[in-house]
């Protein structure tokens, strides 16, 4: 196809043409945001975001989209591993890369040497599943809200090796965080040997009261933890403060990274105690700490670059506002269901309890209508009865208005 070919297709479809304003621009001034924060939040869609305008995401906690720098910083690499430009290998699997976990590490609130890079969130939990000395007979507790990857590695060790996965079931919604707490605690038996939960539920958004757990699973001699994949990027978070034991972390949802990364982490002092899954050379280097999880073989090391500028782009719009912006949109969509009668509230009305993620159940007659409605106008969702709604900040009011129109229709439809 011809250049020119290429151009009008885009323009077509309303998308920017391939390395036209590829790296987004600067930044609004803030003083916009103050006088008016709906072009402020409007411009970042517009000029740091490839979405068109069609298009209505409400599906962000399954797959973020990443952002023009972003992009520009995955495929410069590429671009620059191809030509061999630099000296250093263009891959990441045997490297340390010290300078990135540092500067994440700063960011994610823990020392350089308790932090590793993984695909995903999955992989990190995968990691620790397998990794954690257990012998048949010894209990691994979970709740009922886990995510698969939370889920499954724990079953696949107790079908191959006898431990035995004990579930606790969470209120949906609950009454507060206390009655959290008090559910996974009280749990905790005398063959507990590791409690295991998200820290912000995949299912509703429910913030679980994540160091009240730890700290009492930690007093019982239990090790906790935590599937993180919701946390980095959605909610102000310190991993160190969590005092949990192991932590799984997905940049790709919230912080803007490009697929295929993730975070793993761990305290100092319970690294030792962890086996690796993958390896080759040094896997076994004590003085490596976290990095020796990282010795996997060779990987792409542009969604390394990727996550940098994921995370670059974040502070440069300042982290605060950004969960300011996820949590007023969540809030939209709370407010627009509450109160109608076909809708059943799982997300908490004690707003602290959530952050971008709104859940609620409908009839199956309903979502049905609903969902092929959504289809034809370019709605970005969940499919199931029980809808989840992720908010990011490019999330317009104007698709928060057309997702209840668009229900509004469904129900008309349906009757």
């Amino acid at each position: 196809m011809r250049r020119r070919e290429i151009l009008a297709g885009a323009a077509l479809f309303g998308l920017p043409a391939a390395g036209a304003g590829a790296e987004g621009g600067p930044l609004p001034d803030p003083a916009l945001l103050e006088r008016d924060p709906e072009s402020y939040w409007k411009r970042i869609r517009d000029e740091q975001f490839l979405l068109p305008d069609w298009r209505a995401f409400m599906n962000n906690g399954s797959l973020g989209i990443t952002p023009r720098p972003v992009l520009k910083a995955v495929t410069d690499y590429l671009s620059q591993a191809a030509a061999l430009v630099n000296d250093d290998y263009p891959r990441w699997g045997y490297e340390t890369l010290d300078d990135e976990r540092a500067e994440l590490a700063a960011f994610a609130g823990c020392a350089k040497d308790e932090l590793a890079l993984t695909h995903n969130a999955t992989e990190a939990m995968s990691v620790i599943a397998n990794g954690i000395d257990l012998k048949a007979g010894d209990e691994v507790l979970i709740t009922d809200q886990e995510h698969p990857s939370g889920r499954e590695p724990w079953l696949l060790r107790q079908a191959r090796y006898g431990i035995q996965v004990r579930v606790v079931k969470i209120p949906l919604p609950p009454k507060d965080s206390a009655q959290l707490a008090d559910l996974l605690i009280s749990a905790i038996g005398p063959r507990t040997r590791v409690l295991s939960f998200s820290g912000i539920l995949t299912t509703t958004g429910l913030i679980m009261p994540v160091r009240a757990i730890c700290d009492a699973a930690r007093a019982k001699g239990v090790v906790s933890v935590v599937d993180g994949a919701h946390m980095n990027g959605q909610i102000p978070l310190r991993l160190a403060d969590l005092g949990c034991d192991y932590f799984a972390g997905s940049p790709h949802k919230w912080l803007f990274a490009p697929a295929g990364c993730g975070l793993l982490y761990g305290r100092q002092e319970m690294l030792e105690r962890l086996w690796p899954t993958i390896v080759t050379a040094a896997w076994s280097d004590q003085k490596l700490k976290a990095a020796r999880f990282m010795r996997i073989g060779t990987n792409n090391r542009a969604v390394v670059e990727g996550l940098m500028a994921g995370l670059r782009f974040l502070k440069a719009l300042g982290p605060e506002r950004v969960y300011g912006r996820v949590h007023q949109l969540a809030r939209m969509v709370f407010e627009r269901a509450r109160g109608q009668s076909d809708l059943e509230l799982l997300t908490p009305g004690d707003d602290r309890l959530y952050g971008g993620l709104v859940t609620f159940r409908m009839k199956p007659e309903l979502f049905r209508a609903f969902h092929a409605l959504c289809a034809k106008k370019r709605i970005w969702i969940t499919a199931g009865e029980r809808m989840r709604v992720a908010t990011h900040i490019h999330t317009r009011p104007r698709d928060i208005d057309l997702f209840f129109q668009t229900l509004d229709q469904a129900r008309r439809g349906s009757t």
